[in-house]
């Protein structure tokens, strides 16, 4: 990787793409600190407890919903439209025939995104400046509508410079903001560690089986990320006009974790919303609801995994469509040895499908138990990286990895005569 980084520095527009990307995240970082006037900062940081939603949503905005900046909602509102752009494209057949359109449709598709992250950021932000009264320090409906245009403002630009840093810099502007957000707290999570080693309320040899245990969690992500099944294809020859088509051998790859961080992600909101409702209602059903789904006890565990594996099955069905698949295959000319095009080829690819599912489910359910199972281990009170961020900070390194490794493919490729 080193090596990588280093050749990437002596191409002048790979490093002018990385200086870009470096600067578009030191003014993400300087938002953070830009405070949402009219809040009382104590009040909001008694309700970061372990386990709420307002914890999770921190985790990816890079402590700027604790400090509670203007980059409070961070690209969350963004990353919720496009699943919800992603999933209507199933339902409504306009949208489909978009997806199918190329380049054309894709930006068609993005201006949709654009739009619903902007009424899905006014609606949270006006949820939050509603149970946030009691943080205002003059409540009223001016302090109301400030602070929802401010978040709405500020997830707007985050937008915007995600957009830049993809067109201009390196890698997916929006997954590198979320990355940014998350890798931000590592240092704040090395000075707990040594905090407390000072203090000996943990060893050395609890922070080296940390360290030993931490890299091998990390190979283990960086090898079922990149695990896949290769289905082979064979495509037929074709006699068109005076030329001949086909005859080439192919694979299908199908990851062995299609669903990416998503069920994680969509898991832990589900079972943490109660636990953030319950600190706005003083009730004993509320509070009895919370204490049941807390992290730490058996049932939230077990509803936990439950619910990673059905999130994991329902969102590959969405973005993996083996009967699209087989009719494409079909439709060139493609096959599979020894199945026949059609249904038999559905049936096997679903088949496929449905195991590889099962597996990246349970290694989601695997790592994101880590945490607890870890802190057991090493007796570390806290960690700075839980199972979705690690998730996501090694999937963005290795997608921004290999867009480096093809940029530099692309402007030191010789082909056969030099």
């Amino acid at each position: 990787m080193l090596s990588t980084l280093r050749a990437a520095w002596r191409v002048g527009d790979l490093r002018r793409r990385l200086l870009f990307t470096f600067y578009m995240f030191l003014v993400f970082r300087l938002g953070v600190h830009v405070t949402v006037p009219g809040i009382d900062p104590a009040v909001i940081q008694q309700m970061f407890q372990e386990g709420t939603l307002f914890s999770l949503l921190d985790l990816f905005s890079g402590g700027a919903l604790k400090a509670f900046s203007v980059f409070a909602l961070g690209i969350g509102p963004y990353i919720t439209s496009s699943i919800i752009v992603q999933l209507l494209t199933v339902v409504i057949p306009k949208w489909e025939q978009l997806a199918k359109e190329g380049e054309e449709g894709r930006r068609r598709l993005n201006q949709y995104t654009r739009y619903g992250t902007v009424v899905l950021a006014l609606v949270q932000g006006f949820g939050i400046a509603l149970g946030l009264r009691g943080a205002m320090l003059n409540p009223g409906f001016m302090s109301v509508f400030i602070v929802v245009w401010a978040l709405t403002a500020g997830t707007a630009f985050l937008m915007w410079l995600g957009e830049l840093i993809t067109d201009r810099g390196i890698g997916n502007g929006i997954s590198l903001i979320i990355f940014a957000g998350i890798v931000s707290g590592l240092p704040g999570g090395i000075g707990n560690v040594l905090t407390y080693l000072v203090a000996r309320r943990i060893t050395v040899l609890n922070v080296a089986v940390l360290g030993v245990f931490g890299l091998l969690v990390i190979a283990a992500v960086v090898w079922v990320l990149e695990g896949e099944r290769r289905i082979p294809v064979q495509y037929a020859k074709r006699v068109v006009g005076r030329r001949m088509y086909g005859g080439q051998s192919t694979h299908i790859p199908m990851k062995v974790n299609q669903a990416g961080v998503i069920p994680v992600i969509f898991s832990t909101s589900v079972l943490a919303f109660p636990a953030t409702i319950a600190q706005f209602i003083n009730h004993p059903v509320a509070q009895s609801i919370a204490n049941a789904l807390d992290a730490r006890r058996p049932l939230y565990m077990v509803t936990n995994a439950l619910l990673i594996i059905f999130f994991a099955y329902f969102y590959t069905a969405i973005s993996f469509n083996p009967v699209e698949v087989a009719n494409n295959m079909k439709k060139y000319g493609g096959f599979i040895p020894g199945l026949r095009p059609g249904r038999p080829t559905v049936e096997h690819l679903e088949r496929v499908l449905a195991r590889l599912t099962l597996v990246g489910a349970i290694f989601l359910v695997t790592i994101n138990a880590l945490p607890n199972f870890m802190m057991r281990l090493t007796n570390v009170p806290g960690l700075a990286f839980g199972g979705t961020a690690l998730l996501i900070v090694v999937g963005v390194a290795l997608e921004t990895m290999r867009q480096i490794e093809a940029h530099l493919l692309l402007r030191n490729y010789q082909g056969f005569m030099k």
